[in-house]
Parts: structure tokens; C-alpha cells; sequence
């Protein structure tokens, strides 16, 4: 008779895995509670205390940590030496392993959980049976999902299990508890690592769903979590209409909840291929609808909308007459979702914005054989810290508008230029490999409309000669905020006093790459 250990914390399908091995022929061995539930089931099971002849001890802790558990797991089947050292010490052979693991991620999940709560939910032994039963593959099987337990009744069933199928459980095995002790590596971090490098780097990320393809159609694509998302984030995110989300709709999504979270007034904000086509911010949030449209009517069509407040009728009857692919809001009210959804591939999603302005944790960025980590562009710039540099002096309103044009301007790929307001962008010029054409491009943006007279231009990085000052000079901007720092400030300082611009250093670069 061959013989099985069994020992779950999930006991769902237990009853029925632990009924195929009986009419297979295992005797079953079980730990605690899956003993009890067993045998509630009237299974026929054989207490573990009668394999180790000890105790339960430890409050639990202790259980299947003996020779006489772990010799019958880890004993090769071919080999003479350890088939004898079996005989020798009364141990008997255990041919297959269904563990599955303490409720770790579940228990810190929960929000009012304790450190000492938690601590109790590392699992010891039963990681130490799965890996023991993994190494062995070849003579052990081991089942450590019940996801798997069809698969491997009717494996059973059928007299035949093959090595490509034991492989592919022991490899289910390590990569569950690897999962598992990074959360659990996760979790003990004391706060004040947070902005240190930890080597090695442990992270993990658990598979959401399947994505139709990647950038392109011939790209195959998945979207994986952490296992406690951010409320404030797409894999959090409820989708209430619509088709499923792209691997592109995500990126860009995730790149507008980045940007809106920088507003408290009513915004709403549009964004296109990562990069953001037009802000509005304004008493209502209507008002702040039309001017985000108003920003760039063009490139609005088919684009990302974000609303950091609930989407009211008015302002979703005037979305209602766009092309767009997604709408994010906190909620929408009920007649306002109701105009929304007469479009059907319309995606309509809802976050938790009660958590927008919590720290965010560090970024990371997948390269070729390694990944690039970093703290987020995290500063709040303050116009005490700015300093004008040209003979003009900018005006309250215009550095208020500056302040809005660098909230923006943080998420627009580099070299980047805005041109805005103090709560409109007119134009937008992203992602040159010069400046002077981040420039151009805004510039050409922005000049037709009805403010550009009340508008500023920033710039993500310093300027490195003054022709982007001339340029905007000569278009009518009347003020203009850099970083500085560039070998030719003096020169753009110059350009600057020439034309009559005020010139303002905000101290901080905004690249985003």
C-alpha cells in the first residue's frame, strides 16, 4: 500500500482528493485539522503521531518535523543505501505530499492585523514537506494547490504519472514558496527600508489575468499584481463596462493615475500613449471637462480619461459625444453611467481615490537581464524655493501657473515642454531628442488658443543653449521655469532679459524617461 500525507490549510476538495488515493490504494496520514476533517468525512486516516511517536508540541509548531516523516519523503527509491536505511530505522516510504500553506497572505491582508498575528502564519513545516517531496520528484508526488488535485486523481486514476507532470508540480512548489517567504520578507522590512536598495531583491507578483496580446498582436501578454494591490491602482481597479483592458489601455491608465493624483481641485486629465494631451482644473468638474477638451481637442480622441471626482450627467453627456477607451473616476452617478454605457466597448472603472495621495513604494522598470529600481518623482515644488533669474519678476498668477505646469509636466516623456495656465495646458510637446522641438511642437499646440496670452512655458530639464528662449520669445511667452543647472545658463539669461521674459530656475529637474 502506498502512502499518502496530507496536511492543508485550504481544505477545499480535500474530501474528494482524499477519497480518489483511498480508492487507489493509499493509506492516508494527516496532521490537525485536516485529520479532523477527514475523519468528519468518515476517510479512514492515520494520525501523524502515530508515524513521528510524538506529540503535536509548540502549540502546533511542531508536527511532521522528524526523521520518520522526512526519511520517507526524501529516500530515492533506486538507490540500496537508502532503501536499507529505511529498514533499518522502521521507516515507511511516503509516495505522495499534499501541503498546502499557512494563510500568510490572507492574514495581512486583513487591516488591523498584528505583528504577532502574522508572525503565527509562517508556516514552517509545511514548506519543509512540499520541498522535500519537490526534490524527490522523481519518487514522490507532491500537490500543493488544489487546483491540481483533478489533474493528479485522474493521473492516479489512470496508473500513470508521468515525469513531465511530476516536474512541472515540483516547480509549482518552488515558485509557491518563493512567492511566499518574499511576502513574508515583504512584510518583516522594518518601514525605514523603503527607500534602501535590499540585495537581493525580493518581489513577486502573482498572475490577474491573461491579456488578448501585448504592444502588438504578435506579442503574447499577461498582467501579474502584487497581492495587495494599491486601492489606488489598475489591478485594483473595479471595471464596471467595457471590454476587457489592453496591455496598452494598462500602461497608459497607470501613467494617468500617476499625473491626477498630483491635483486636489476638481481635474480631469486625458492622456495618449503615456503621455498626457490635456489637464483642466476648475471649480466643477464640468468646467474642468471643457478644459481638458479645450487643451487639445484633437489628440483627445480614443484617449485614457481620468476624474478625480464622481462623474456626473453633465459631464458624462458631453464624454458621451467623444471616442474614447476608458473613463476612471471614484464613481459615476447613476444616470451619468447610465449615458456612458450605451457604448459598449467602452471601458468605465472605478478606484479608490481616498487613497491617491498615500506614499507610493519604489519604481521598477524591467531591462534586459535585470531591473532598474528607483524612488518615485515624489517632490512638491514650492515657488519659495524658485529663483528668477532675469530682470522681469513673474507674477503671483504665473507662478501659480508654473506650479501647474510642473505637476504636469512630471509625466511627460522627456524632452518635454508644457505650455498652460494655472489650470488649463494649451500645449504639449513630448518626448523630442531636442529641446528646441519639444518647443516647436507645444508651441504650435498652444499659440491659436484664446489664453496663450496668460500662459508660461516649462521645461522639464535646463535648456542647453538659449535658442528655446528666443523661440518662445518670439511666440509671445511672457514667462518661462527651468530646472537650471546648464553650463549656458548665463546665455539663456541673457536671451531672457533681451526679450523682456521672466526667467525662473525651479531647482528640480522632472526627466521621465
Amino acid at each position: 500500500m502506498k502512502r499518502a500525507l496530507l496536511s492543508v490549510s485550504d481544505k477545499t476538495g480535500l474530501v474528494a482528493f482524499a477519497q480518489t488515493l483511498i480508492a487507489h490504494d493509499y493509506e492516508l496520514v494527516s496532521t490537525g485539522g485536516t485529520q479532523a476533517a477527514l475523519a468528519a468525512a468518515n476517510v479512514p486516516v492515520t494520525p501523524i503521531e502515530a508515524v513521528t511517536h510524538f506529540p503535536e508540541m509548540l502549540d502546533g509548531r511542531v508536527k511532521t518535523l522528524n526523521p520518520l516523516v522526512f526519511g520517507g519523503i526524501l529516500a530515492k527509491r533506486d538507490n540500496p543505501v537508502h532503501q536499507q536505511t529505511l529498514v533499518d530505522h522502521a521507516i515507511t516510504p511516503i509516495d505522495l505530499v499534499c501541503v498546502n500553506l499557512y494563510p500568510f497572505a490572507q492574514t495581512i491582508s486583513q487591516p488591523d492585523v498584528t505583528l504577532a498575528a502574522a508572525v503565527e502564519q509562517i508556516d514552517i513545516g509545511g514548506p519543509s514537506l512540499i520541498r522535500a517531496a519537490a526534490k524527490n520528484y522523481g519518487d514522490v508526488l507532491v500537490v500543493c494547490d488544489p487546483a491540481d488535485y483533478a489533474t493528479v486523481g485522474q493521473a492516479i486514476s489512470d496508473d500513470t504519472t508521468p515525469m513531465t507532470l511530476r516536474r512541472h508540480l515540483a516547480a509549482k512548489v518552488f515558485q509557491h514558496t518563493a512567492h511566499y517567504d518574499a511576502l513574508i520578507a515583504d512584510y518583516l522590512a522594518p518601514d525605514d527600508d523603503a527607500a534602501a536598495a535590499p540585495d537581493p531583491l525580493t518581489v513577486t507578483y502573482q498572475r490577474q489575468q491573461a491579456l488578448r496580446y501585448g504592444e502588438n498582436p504578435q506579442q503574447a501578454a499577461t498582467l501579474y499584481r502584487e497581492n495587495q494591490p494599491a486601492p489606488f491602482s489598475i489591478p485594483a481597479a473595479k471595471q464596471l463596462h467595457g471590454k476587457p483592458l489592453s496591455f496598452n489601455n494598462i500602461k497608459d491608465a497607470d501613467a494617468a493615475l500617476g499625473l491626477i493624483r498630483e491635483f486636489s481641485a476638481p481635474t480631469v486629465i486625458a492622456l495618449k500613449h503615456m503621455n498626457p494631451c490635456g489637464v483642466g482644473s476648475a471649480a466643477t468638474l464640468e468646467t474642468a471637462w471643457d478644459e481638458c477638451y479645450a487643451a487639445d481637442s484633437m489628440s483627445i480622441f480614443g484617449g485614457i480619461i481620468v476624474l478625480n471626482r464622481p462623474v456626473d450627467l453633465a459631464t458624462a453627456t458631453k464624454m458621451h459625444q467623444l471616442f474614447l477607451e476608458i473613463i476612471i473616476a471614484p464613481s459615476f452617478d447613476d444616470d451619468a453611467y447610465a449615458v456612458l454605457a450605451k457604448k459598449k466597448n467602452l471601458r468605465l472603472l472605478t478606484v479608490d481615490f481616498t487613497t491617491a495621495a498615500d506614499p507610493e513604494p519604489a519604481e521598477l522598470v524591467s531591462i534586459r537581464g535585470g531591473l532598474l529600481r528607483q524612488e518615485r518623482d515624489h517632490v512638491l515644488d514650492d515657488p519659495a524655493d524658485f529663483q528668477v533669474v532675469s530682470q522681469a519678476q513673474p507674477t503671483a498668477e504665473q507662478l501659480q501657473a508654473v506650479l501647474f505646469g510642473l505637476k504636469t509636466i512630471k509625466f511627460v516623456k522627456s524632452n518635454a515642454i508644457v505650455i498652460n495656465t494655472p489650470s488649463q495646458t494649451l500645449g504639449i510637446g513630448p518626448g523630442q531628442m531636442n529641446r528646441i522641438d519639444a518647443v516647436k511642437i507645444a508651441v504650435g499646440k498652444a499659440e491659436s488658443k484664446p489664453a496663450y496670452d496668460q500662459a508660461v512655458l516649462v521645461s522639464d530639464a535646463f535648456f542647453p543653449m538659449d535658442d528655446c528662449v528666443e523661440y518662445a520669445a518670439q511666440h509671445g511667452i511672457t514667462t518661462i521655469a527651468e530646472p537650471g543647472g546648464s553650463i549656458r545658463d548665463k546665455d539663456s539669461i541673457a536671451m531672457a532679459d533681451k526679450y523682456g521674459i521672466a526667467l525662473v530656475f525651479t531647482g528640480h529637474r522632472h526627466f521621465r524617461h
